[in-house]
């Protein structure tokens, strides 16, 4: 079963994302801060790793670099962010993201993204 760490601060996105993935069939964890993500990173090995760039203890570009030094990268990295622009694309995908996603994503969307990754 692929496994999704998704890391997000907002407990209301986060708790709605676990409950669709566990639907769809996915083993599912949490995390709100870099800190916890960089825990559950490293913890087990991540299939996709859903990547909101801003936490509270930092940028979620952090938790990549953090993972990459204990040799516990995601197989797949999408980040999430609600800055579209050029430079922001360039540095998630520069950091080692596989695809900068538009917040909000439609469910349909990120789970269609998912799959796709995982293939």
């Amino acid at each position: 079963m692929p496994h999704i760490l998704i890391v997000e601060d907002s407990l209301l996105v986060s708790s709605a994302f676990e409950v669709i993935f566990e639907d769809a069939g996915y083993s599912v964890r949490s995390a709100g801060t870099v800190t916890d993500a960089i825990e559950r990173g490293a913890e087990r090995a991540v299939d996709i790793m859903l990547l909101d760039l801003t936490l509270p203890d930092g940028s979620g570009l952090d938790v990549l670099e953090a993972l990459r030094q204990r040799s516990a990268l995601p197989r797949k990295t999408l980040a999430m962010t609600g800055h579209g622009d050029a430079a922001t694309r360039h540095r998630c995908l520069a950091a080692g993201c596989a695809d900068v996603l538009l917040k909000p994503v439609p469910m349909r969307e990120l789970l269609r993204q998912i799959e796709l990754h995982l293939k």
